[in-house]
């Protein structure tokens, strides 16, 4: 698997491409519709589908624009963050008006053992929270649920600090070269975040 990620948007989401054979996954395609598209075309890549960690607005921003480029695009995400697409309060304007809601829905845990993936049901952040763990690639999509040094924040509509906690607890088991890809800033990986960051070091 090849992995690209692409900065977007006001507040910087990581938008990973994760391709093989040609073909590509987007994932947390936040804004800026149209870099993302010149990166799949410069690459000759045939996105296959989009993967949301969660639903949060600079996280779909450019869901729209690479749905009317590719229709029939599906969009992966938990069932328990489809109220969060369209909530009146998730948006920011004026970077981030009100998105509507996407086509071709699809629940993400039936992602489950494509291409080694395991989808880690991740709440906390928001009710329906998701990392995707690829085993033979040592690889964590975490969103907003861990970044490196601290974790996502809970004060958003939705959000559980304790529900939170015990979504890192899934994540600790995981291989400790695991390369941990977060929503928003540098990548880490889960030996570094277990012996640094106080969020997984508690007991």
């Amino acid at each position: 698997m090849q992995r690209t990620i692409i900065q977007v948007g006001t507040f910087e989401v990581n938008c990973s491409i994760l391709s093989w054979g040609g073909e590509a996954w987007i994932v947390d395609p936040g804004a800026e519709a149209g870099r993302i598209i010149d990166a799949l075309e410069s690459a000759r890549l045939a996105p296959r589908a989009i993967l949301l960690t969660h639903a949060h607005f600079d996280h779909i921003g450019a869901i729209q624009g690479l749905q009317a480029k590719w229709p029939g695009l599906e969009v992966f995400l938990h069932p328990a963050d489809e109220t969060v697409l369209t909530h009146p309060l998730n948006s920011f304007a004026p970077d981030y008006p009100p998105a509507p809601r996407p086509q071709n829905i699809r629940d993400a845990r039936t992602l489950a053992g494509v291409r080694s993936l395991r989808p880690i049901f991740t709440p906390g952040h928001t009710p329906g929270g998701m990392c995707y763990y690829f085993a033979d690639d040592g690889l964590l999509l975490s969103g907003d649920t861990l970044f490196a040094g601290s974790i996502g924040r809970t004060d958003l509509p939705g959000g559980n600090m304790a529900t939170l906690m015990a979504s890192i607890d899934e994540l600790k088991p995981l291989p400790d070269a695991t390369v941990v890809v977060p929503g928003h800033g540098p990548s880490t990986t889960i030996g570094i975040e277990k012996s640094s960051n106080p969020y997984l070091m508690r007991d």
